[in-house]
């Protein structure tokens, strides 16, 4: 059975986010619910407006990292920066195709969301 492409947009971004958590190691059964919760509001959305479907990856992962800091802390933390304490990296676009985690402070993309697995000290 072949998805439609808002299901598969849905579907993607759900990897993309839980490969960022596994490279992290925080992948726990809590946590995958939240993932799980994210996807859910954002199908009644992309529903809306299908046209955002390419943005979806990106606010799933703004989602899941608003319910982390709530219950858990921030996450992804910035693998860059190095001496001014922890802090997590963002989103950007927060609303566009091709989202990249970013460290603001360092002005410098990190990696795709998805990708986080990919770098060095990870």
């Amino acid at each position: 059975m072949e998805l439609n492409p808002l299901e598969q947009a849905l579907h993607t971004a759900r990897a993309l986010v839980m490969a960022d958590l596994v490279a992290g190691d925080v992948a726990e059964a809590e946590i995958v619910s939240m993932v799980e919760d994210a996807v859910t509001e954002r199908r009644w959305w992309v529903e809306q407006w299908p046209q955002g479907a390419e943005f979806v990856a990106g606010l799933i992962a703004q989602d899941v990292q608003d319910a982390l800091l709530e219950k858990y802390g921030r996450w992804p933390l910035c693998p860059v920066c190095t001496e001014d304490g922890p802090h997590a990296l963002d989103v950007e676009p927060e609303l566009g195709p091709d989202p990249h985690w970013v460290c603001t402070k360092a002005a410098v993309r990190v990696a795709p969301v998805g990708g986080l697995a990919g770098i060095p000290g990870r």
